[in-house]
């Protein structure tokens, strides 16, 4: 499998989720699961099956993110030196040039995007339009609203 790439951020929360999953949801899920069996035949007891089902999607979840943990290449963008050059990690400031209306995106891996919160993934066709231009570049992207200029007005390692 190849590496994927994560902030440092993005690495630190998969970590707490992982510890949540297996210090609270799976506990949980074993305790429920042994009071269902207290209650007799398992062949009609939906709080077993219901149990179960939670059980399978906390185990999938956890080894889920340990492949993720594992696989993970973490790049702190406070760390890089790229010269002014847009790369994973990189936070950007963008003006729209049709409307002037200004973003700030950063540029994370899949897991982590989150648009309200201003994270694209570096797959997005705006990310990839922005790697490696420099701040007065213009990115054309082509969106399915149809194609949009956006010019750089900053690139910040944070």
């Amino acid at each position: 499998m190849s590496k994927i790439a994560i902030t440092l951020r993005g690495a630190e929360l998969l970590r707490d989720e992982l510890k949540r999953l297996k210090t609270v949801e799976r506990p949980a899920v074993v305790a429920a699961i042994a009071e269902a069996r207290s209650h007799g035949d398992l062949s009609e007891n939906a709080e077993y099956d219901a149990a179960k089902e939670r059980q399978g999607f906390v185990e999938g979840r956890i080894a889920d993110v340990e492949g993720k943990l594992g696989n993970a290449q973490i790049i702190d963008p406070a760390s890089l030196d790229a010269d002014g050059r847009v790369v994973f990690g990189a936070t950007v400031d963008l003006e729209d040039a049709d409307s002037s209306q200004k973003v700030t995106y950063q540029i994370v891996g899949d897991d982590e995007a989150d648009l309200k919160q201003g994270k694209i993934s570096l797959n997005s066709p705006v990310a990839r339009a922005l790697i490696g231009k420099f701040a007065g570049d213009v990115a054309e992207v082509q969106t399915p609203g149809g194609r949009r200029e956006y010019e750089i007005l900053d690139v910040k390692y944070v």
